[in-house]
């Protein structure tokens, strides 16, 4: 199945329902994903949409709608990871609200980020000095070499936060018969890593929950030199329910439209499970006739 991901138009529209149409009537989407910039005015279009059957909904991104204390898009103005209860609480809470809306849509997924260990920052540094030519210095090792140490060594109390937020959602995810997707993150300092991963869903040990690919943001990974693209989907392909599709320009210019960056997905995509949904997730600043050759070209290279 193939989806779009309303991330690239909410912004810019006050009515739900006309954010829809620009999807399906310029694009010729009518599977779609609300994406976490959907703010609760765009509800009663959205809705209204639904109910005339005119779309049909592949999945939400927490948090999906917006808190109401959110002004622009922000899935991690929560975190399940947060050292505060309050904030863990509130994450949950809003979680379960975005869990009930997609039942509500007949959304089969809902997409989750998980948090961050708080460790100085590494990944913005290290594209920097990719930019650079400096990718292969001594700084960019030290840097690099220090953050993983650092990470290893904080991570395990922040996993546990988020193992005991995951619990009551994915209870109420099976009670509304609705799968989540732990997407994977583009900065080395979010959880969960790929390293932390398998591990993570083999201890949840829930048919509810798997991995949410991310073409941009694991390209930027191996752009960076944490792992090998091509070899961690082989090794996590079993457990991926969704993939964010997009392409990347190098080192880090991610949320491309398919084949207008330097990601190799004719070898990529087929080591993705067939039923795995494809979402094309896409810039703001990408315009609908990028868009439509990029769409022009999958179907000639994969359908």
């Amino acid at each position: 199945m193939i989806s779009f991901s309303t991330c690239w138009n909410s912004s810019r529209h006050t009515a739900g329902d006309a954010m829809l149409r620009e999807i399906k009537n310029k694009l010729g989407f009518d599977l779609i994903e609300l994406g976490h910039g959907t703010r609760i005015s765009l509800m009663p279009g959205i809705q209204k949409m639904f109910d005339a059957g005119l779309v049909r909904f592949s999945s939400l991104h927490n948090f999906c709608p917006l808190p109401v204390e959110v002004m622009s898009a922000s899935p991690d103005c929560y975190t399940f990871s947060a050292r505060a209860a309050q904030e863990r609480d509130r994450a949950v809470k809003q979680t379960l609200q975005t869990i009930d809306f997609a039942e509500r849509l007949e959304a089969p997924f809902v997409v989750l980020h998980c948090g961050r260990v708080p460790i100085s920052p590494v990944t913005e540094p290290l594209i920097a000095l990719a930019k650079a030519g400096r990718m292969y210095s001594r700084e960019y090792v030290k840097r690099k070499v220090s953050a993983v140490a650092k990470r290893e060594a904080n991570a395990p109390i922040y996993l546990e936060r988020v193992k005991e937020c995951l619990k009551p959602i994915i209870e109420h995810a099976a009670a509304k018969n609705v799968r989540l997707g732990i997407e994977g993150r583009r900065g080395y300092e979010e959880i969960p890593s790929e390293r932390e991963l398998p591990v993570l869903l083999n201890e949840l040990a829930s048919p509810q929950v798997g991995y949410w690919h991310d073409m941009g943001h694991i390209q930027i990974k191996e752009n960076l030199g944490f792992l090998d693209h091509a070899a961690w989907l082989e090794t996590i392909g079993p457990q991926t329910l969704g993939c964010h599709l997009q392409d990347c320009i190098w080192p880090a210019q991610d949320h491309q439209p398919p084949f207008a960056g330097d990601i190799d997905l004719e070898r990529l995509v087929p080591l993705l499970p067939p039923a795995c949904l494809l979402v094309w997730e896409m810039s703001p600043r990408k315009t609908a006739d990028e868009i439509r050759r990029s769409v022009t070209l999958w179907k000639e290279r994969f359908m």
